[in-house]
């Protein structure tokens, strides 16, 4: 089973000739379960929908697909002067999509701009995949919020994780380097779980050293004109492996991270992983 986390970058930039490239991204790497952050939808349409309508125009493809939208958009309109824009979160799935979920993230004292984690259950062959994907506060000085939200997805993770062996996979941008408290905190084995007994390997453990990393990549002109370092700051985390290593990790990479036709797809590359199904 092939996961794919990613940023898109809501209605930034030339987001139509974006999207296009973001389809092309998708359809190259052929993943079976995506999520995504920074969605949008205008009320007649939505960026999730037309990527799943996108890539099930395969031969024998019907993809699946389910969003959350931010309760307080309103930061995010003034910034593209929209008042009718939505963002949020969605997932997508050449699999059904049987049960879904959504939590609204707490701020802790920090910006409220509506963050949260969207939950869907994958039937995928052979097994039910727990599927989670996240975005959570930007401002680097906000781990403390970031902390707080950490906590809140993994008790959320754990309510949503116990009816099959399949571990659970969250995917996410997180806005925190690797060895970030917040990143630890949700790993669960190089501090204290907030769940006792869940672990969150981050699939990054998997990668060839040598591979470039970052997500957040100087590389890419959307990210060179904020002046900030490149940083690995989207993941993809799996539970530990269930019976026979169900779900363990086989491979990870980047995708996303190069212009498509001299179309940046976003101003994050994506993240991909390969997980064990039942054989």
């Amino acid at each position: 089973m092939r996961v794919l986390t990613w940023n898109v970058w809501w209605r930034f930039g030339a987001w139509r000739e974006r999207r296009e490239a973001i389809a092309t991204v998708l359809r190259a790497t052929r993943p079976d379960v995506i999520g995504l952050q920074e969605v949008w939808g205008d009320g007649s349409e939505n960026l999730a929908a037309w990527l799943a309508a996108e890539l099930s125009r395969e031969p024998g493809e019907e993809w699946a697909w389910t969003w959350a939208a931010s309760e307080m958009p309103d930061r995010w309109r003034r910034r593209v002067d929209d008042d009718t824009l939505d963002v949020g979160n969605a997932v997508l799935s050449r699999w059904p999509i049987v049960d879904r979920d959504v939590l609204r993230l707490p701020t802790a004292g920090g910006a409220d701009d509506g963050r949260l984690a969207l939950h869907a259950l994958i039937a995928a062959p052979g097994a039910r995949v727990p599927f989670f994907t996240a975005h959570l506060n930007q401002a680097p000085y906000e781990s403390a919020v970031r902390c707080a939200q950490v906590a809140a997805l993994a008790e959320f993770v754990a309510s949503h994780s116990g009816d099959t062996a399949f571990p659970p996979v969250v995917t996410g941008d997180f806005n925190a380097v690797p060895d970030s408290d917040e990143i630890r905190l949700l790993g669960g084995f190089r501090t204290a779980p907030v769940v006792p007994g869940q672990v969150l390997v981050d699939a990054w453990e998997y990668a060839d050293p040598a591979a470039p990393a970052v997500t957040w990549d100087r590389a890419n002109p959307h990210v060179a004109a904020g002046f900030e370092p490149s940083a690995r700051i989207d993941y993809i985390h799996v539970g530990l492996p269930g019976p026979d290593g169900l779900g363990h990790v086989r491979a990870v990479r980047r995708t996303g991270d190069a212009p498509v036709s001299g179309v940046w797809p976003s101003d994050h590359a994506a993240v991909v992983a390969d997980l064990a199904l039942p054989s």
